[in-house]
């Protein structure tokens, strides 16, 4: 095994494993750490966690925990993944698990990438845009659990970490593979710990790629695996017959939305006006016992039409925040995810076999719901976003954050099934 990934969250995990099947690597995700050393035939192995938003302690309990279980599979570079749109504030785990890595691997520098041009997500002067926007500019600032408020990445990173960061700005960038490595070098010699690097094209993020070749540890979004997996391309077999097992069959299926980003909200009013919706109610959630069996039947009465039916709590900016004054943001995010968890595993009793999801939280609730240990990585439904099939059993998903996709994601996700 070539590279181990640890992702932040499900969403995450399954959006680089699907950047990497892209471009020649044979990838097989695991749902957290597995127990026991594992037979996997695969060039790399995606570790998906859910600790983007849990105390700083168990994210790191959990990130050194896959670390080492990679390392015993015989990895020889680490990959830390989070959110394109750096999903942490000042008090967050980007900065404590980095740190906690380097130290488990005995290095003391790495870069901080979170780009992803293919979706909007862009670095210039340290700065990370969205859409062309400034992060603390854009929906993010309302993200009901990582409210993005500062778009400067240097910053955000030394306040939740113990090191100084540096900049490799975008002018050194263009400039070529060996002139990164040489600022990378410079930075060292500064005593910084972490390298933000500017990145707002394809080619950048290539010549970033080839930079970091020696690097034991990188972290970022998911837009440097293209260029982390050319610099594997030698040891690549051929992925065909890999990528075939990830296809979704055409069974029962159903859609669920948990996610209150600015796109999904989008993507939710297109399918509303195509397919049978149905809009949790918060309330019910917190005190009608049989709310997710209501919801259940109402799933499988619908799902005999030409589109899948759709069960949300996707709200906007100003709706959620008169749920969250009226139950607290807490309360009512943990009712959502305990009533997805009882509708999934209803609906799976129930022969529904295909389940689209939006949302990392939600998307993890739903996999451990199920119980999927591990995935075959299918065909990318949008970029950053394949479809995934159970090691395991019969089950297909497709998992996406917040804001990938475009407004008929859930229509175009379901033009796969074989």
């Amino acid at each position: 095994m070539l590279l181990g990934v640890i992702a932040d969250d499900f969403t995450g995990a399954t959006d680089i494993a699907g950047f990497l099947v892209e471009n020649g690597m044979r990838t097989i995700q695991v749902n957290g750490v597995p127990a026991t050393s594992t037979d996997i035939n695969a060039d790399a192995v995606v570790v998906s966690l859910k600790s983007r938003s849990c105390p700083s302690q168990q994210a790191i309990d959990d990130s050194v925990a896959a670390l080492k279980w990679l390392q015993a599979q015989g990895c020889q570079q680490f990959y830390f993944k989070y959110c394109s749109t750096f999903d942490s504030t000042a008090k967050g785990n980007i900065g404590p698990v980095t740190d906690a890595l380097l130290d488990q691997l005995g290095e003391d520098f790495t870069i901080v990438c979170p780009a992803l041009p293919v979706n909007g997500r862009t670095v210039f002067n340290g700065h990370l845009f969205v859409l062309g926007q400034l992060l603390s500019e854009s929906g993010m600032r309302n993200h009901p659990v990582t409210p993005m408020t500062n778009s400067n990445l240097m910053q955000l990173m030394d306040a939740q970490s113990k090191g100084e960061t540096g900049l490799i700005d975008y002018q050194n960038i263009e400039q070529g593979a060996d002139h990164i490595v040489s600022g990378f070098e410079q930075l060292k010699a500064q005593g910084k710990r972490y390298a933000v690097v500017d990145a707002f094209n394809a080619t950048h993020l290539d010549e970033i790629g080839k930079a970091v070749s020696s690097l034991k540890l990188i972290t970022g979004g998911s837009g440097l695996a293209v260029g982390i997996a050319n610099n594997w391309a030698e040891h690549l077999q051929d992925q065909s017959e890999a990528k075939k097992a990830g296809y979704p069959a055409k069974a029962p299926t159903v859609i669920f939305s948990g996610s209150c980003s600015v796109m999904t909200n989008k993507q939710v009013e297109d399918y509303k006006a195509k397919a049978p919706h149905f809009a949790i109610d918060i309330e019910d959630c917190l005190h009608k016992k049989e709310y997710s069996t209501q919801v259940c039947d109402w799933v499988i009465n619908q799902s005999t039409g030409p589109l899948a039916p759709i069960v949300y709590a996707t709200a906007d900016a100003k709706a959620l925040q008169l749920i969250q004054q009226k139950y607290g943001a807490e309360v009512s995010s943990q009712a959502v995810e305990n009533f997805f968890s009882k509708l999934a595993i209803k609906l799976q009793a129930q022969g529904i076999t295909n389940f689209i999801v939006a949302g990392g939280e939600t998307s993890g609730v739903v996999t451990q719901s199920l119980q999927v240990d591990s995935f075959h990585i299918g065909p990318q439904i949008t970029p950053g976003v394949p479809w995934v099939k159970a090691v395991n059993q019969n089950l297909s998903l497709a998992l996406k954050s917040g804001n990938f996709g475009d407004q008929t994601f859930f229509t175009k996700a379901q033009e796969y099934f074989q």
